[in-house]
Formats: C-alpha cells, structure tokens, sequence
C-alpha cells in the first residue's frame, strides 16, 4: 500500500467525519468540506491503486528502461495532483491534434 493510498484512506475517513459532524450541528459549509475531503480521499486512493499497477509493470520492463520508469513514478508518487493535470493537458493536446486530422 502506498502513501498516495494511505492519504486517501485518512483523508476519506475525515471527510466522512466532517461530513457527519456538518450534519449534526446543521453546518453547511462543514458538510461541504467533508464531501470534497471526501472526494479528494477516493481520488487519492485510485491513484495509489493506478501507481502501484505501473510499479508492477515497471519491474517487467527492460533493464535500461526501469530506472527512468521508477523516477517517474517517484515524482508522480510525489506530485498527484501535478501530474493528473500534466496527463490531462497532453490528452487535450492529442486530442485537439487527431482531431485536425480530417
């Protein structure tokens, strides 16, 4: 289980409780906090779940190629949010460009 998992697991459990908290004392903007701690927990948790599949992979890859594969992954484990925004700025890249294509 990796950090990115464990975070996601603590930060679902405090979304949760905020959530619950907001509820019972009729707190809105709480109630709110805890279902984006929440969500932000789940997220965190697939990704975890994704890095882990990639480190797998990673040890099946060629010799010359894991070192550069785990550093990646190293800085992905480090920065999920960056990263989630670096794929999905070069997905819309792609997409933009096959797009042209026609």
């Amino acid at each position: 289980m990796t950090d990115n998992r464990i975070d996601g697991a603590a930060t679902g459990l405090t979304g949760k409780l905020q959530e619950g908290l907001g509820r019972l004392t009729g707190d809105s903007k709480l109630q709110l906090d805890g279902k984006l701690n929440e969500v932000k927990g789940k997220y965190l948790d697939v990704y975890g779940r994704g890095l882990d599949r990639l480190d797998g992979f990673a040890a099946k890859a060629p010799t010359d190629l894991q070192e550069p594969v785990r550093a990646g992954l190293d800085f992905a484990r480090r920065k999920p949010f960056l990263t989630t925004a670096i794929v999905a700025g070069l997905g819309l890249l792609l997409a933009g460009a096959g797009g042209r294509r026609r």
